[in-house]
């Protein structure tokens, strides 16, 4: 009998890195992806397609189905917003998804499932304390959108957990790195800065992350990580305006001018209309400009004594991304 990785978001950043990695392992791989995803192609050779929906439950059961082999899944899909728009799709994903993709698990009797959640589902403490890991999750303790599906599908899972799956929680802060053929909102940062299209940052700050350590931890806690039991997966705490010199010197594009979070916070909403309009991503946003201004200490301990978990510097990450996306031709400095 073998192990079969199910691995959820596949094409995803966070997603596509776990894919890598499984693969260069040598693990049996399988990665659920929506039928007419663009950025299949970037996916590595080897692993098993198979073509479904999260939403749609009857799309799952092929995406389960194995003879004699372990299943270990990797529950990734989720849809990561900082604007205020498509809420019913946000909520269908990030909560109904991981409600059918729980429910099969225990149906197929799997052997381990890790599910990716976010700091987003914890509740914020006041600045200065530093939030570690918690037991129960509620919508009603997290502000935006976002973080009350996260939070409720953190609350499916821990039930689970009570009823006897096998699964352990992950929370990640910010992902940056390398790998994100799609375009995130720190990608677009990258990009933004290279064609000198960022009049302005903020003051603030916010805990970044590797998306490969975030990987690394992800992979640990198939093996190592406590049912019932939540990890969270964060890098450092970095001011943004640190944020930005450290990108641009990596870049060698001209730093922009601060402005303080008070005016940004003023204009976003026009901001957010815009981008909306021009079917671009928006930086800075009410929710992003709230989160950048409210407490982002969190502690990495239990995933660093139960899982090895060991984030790399900032300026490494900030120094890989440039390199991959310079390989990849999308920065106007590509030919440097």
């Amino acid at each position: 009998m073998g192990t079969l990785y199910l691995v959820t978001g596949a094409t995803g950043h966070l997603g596509n890195t776990l894919m890598q990695k499984l693969v260069s392992s040598g693990e049996k791989v399988r990665a659920l992806v929506l039928p007419g995803d663009k950025l299949l192609e970037h996916l590595p050779s080897g692993p098993e397609l198979c073509f479904g929906d999260v939403f749609d439950i009857n799309t799952l059961y092929p995406f389960f189905e194995a003879d004699d082999d372990e299943l270990i899944v990797i529950h990734c899909a989720a849809i990561v917003s900082i604007t205020t728009g498509q809420q019913q799709k946000i909520y269908n994903i990030n909560v109904q998804g991981t409600k059918n993709i729980v429910d099969l698990c225990v149906k197929y009797k799997v052997k381990k499932l890790v599910h990716v959640s976010s700091v987003h589902a914890l509740p914020l403490l006041p600045k200065g304390e530093t939030m570690t890991e918690i037991e129960e999750f509620s919508p009603l303790r997290v502000h935006g959108f976002y973080a009350k599906t996260k939070a409720e599908a953190s609350s499916y899972v821990m039930k689970a957990a009570v009823n006897g799956l096998n699964v352990s929680i992950v929370h990640p802060s910010g992902i940056i790195g390398p790998f994100d053929n799609g375009c995130s909102p720190m990608t677009e940062l990258f990009l933004d800065l290279d064609a000198e299209k960022l009049p302005a940052c903020v003051t603030g700050g916010y805990d970044f992350v590797d998306v490969r350590d975030v990987a690394d931890g992800i992979l640990s806690c198939c093996e190592n990580g406590r049912s019932g039991e939540c990890y969270i997966l964060s890098g450092c705490y970095i001011p943004v305006p640190e944020i930005i010199k450290t990108m641009s010197k990596a870049l060698g594009a001209k730093m922009p001018v601060t402005l303080p979070i008070w005016l940004a916070k003023a204009a976003a909403p026009f901001a957010e209309l815009y981008s909306s309009l021009s079917k671009k991503t928006a930086l800075f946003t009410s929710y992003s400009l709230f989160t950048l201004s409210s407490n982002s200490l969190f502690s990495n301990k239990k995933a660093e004594k139960e899982l090895g978990f060991k984030p790399r510097p900032f300026s490494e990450t900030v120094i890989d991304t440039v390199a991959w996306l310079r390989s990849r031709k999308r920065l106007k400095t590509s030919n440097i």
